[in-house]
């Protein structure tokens, strides 16, 4: 008696369909995974920069000098982002307003979205619409940081 060895077309056919479903389940799941922890690289130089205006701040009672930002030059310049542009305003001696804007010259996966801080620890998010990020069901929020989709702190 001949023993059959191999697959059938029928075997094949069918765990091809179960790893393309899986794979339709999990590539989503994955990409908003990554996404978040971009997102986290973002939060955290922003926080590490408030401390810093902070400090400045103890050290000169204010946040600015009177020819504007000293502290902003020195301070953006020491934060290392590869997924976010990181910029700074003092619009006066005893505020500021310190921005994550999404994309950089070498990796524009997040540009649509942008992350501010200010001296009164007001958090906000905004996001382009038609951007990558608002398609991929981030919204804006005046009162959080946006970590997750559909607007979710």
């Amino acid at each position: 008696m001949r023993h059959a060895r191999g697959f059938t077309l029928i075997e094949v056919m069918v765990t091809v369909a179960i790893v393309a479903i899986l794979a339709s389940i999990a590539l989503p799941q994955y990409n908003d995974y990554v996404r978040r922890s971009k997102i986290s690289e973002a939060t955290a130089n922003l926080l590490g920069l408030k401390t810093r205006f902070e400090q400045y701040f103890q050290d000169n009672r204010s946040y600015c000098a009177a020819g504007g930002c000293p502290t902003c030059g020195a301070n953006l310049a020491s934060v290392s982002s590869k997924y976010f542009t990181m910029s700074a305003t003092c619009p006066t001696a005893s505020t500021f307003t310190i921005t994550a804007t999404g994309g950089t010259a070498s990796d524009t996966s997040m540009a649509g979205i942008a992350f501010t801080f200010n001296e009164a620890g007001t958090k906000a998010t905004t996001v382009s619409s038609g951007s990558t990020m608002a398609e991929a069901g981030y919204g804006a929020n005046a009162g959080c940081w946006v970590s997750k989709q559909g607007g979710v702190c």
